[in-house]
């Protein structure tokens, strides 16, 4: 764990200003993913480590909202 804080001069793995000080981990394996801020940490598990809901909050951030396109009645296709 501390090769993760070393690597990053003891800053949080997502947002690089606050101290790192949450060890992340999968709730599927168990497996250590990164030692984010308690604020990054807090964010990913509101959005329930879902990484699609993550992209999804990224491009509205962005201006961009995250839709699926209608190809068929009844049958959409998601953004990759």
């Amino acid at each position: 764990m501390t090769r993760w804080v070393d690597s990053r001069k003891g800053l949080c793995v997502i947002c690089s200003k606050a101290p790192a000080i949450h060890v992340d981990h999968c709730h599927g394996t168990g497996r250590v993913r990164g030692v984010p801020c308690f604020n990054c940490n807090s964010a990913i598990g509101k959005l329930g480590d879902d990484p699609d809901a993550v992209r999804r909050a990224a491009a509205y951030l962005e201006g961009s909202p995250w839709k699926p396109t209608l190809v068929a009645p009844g049958v959409y296709r998601l953004p990759s």
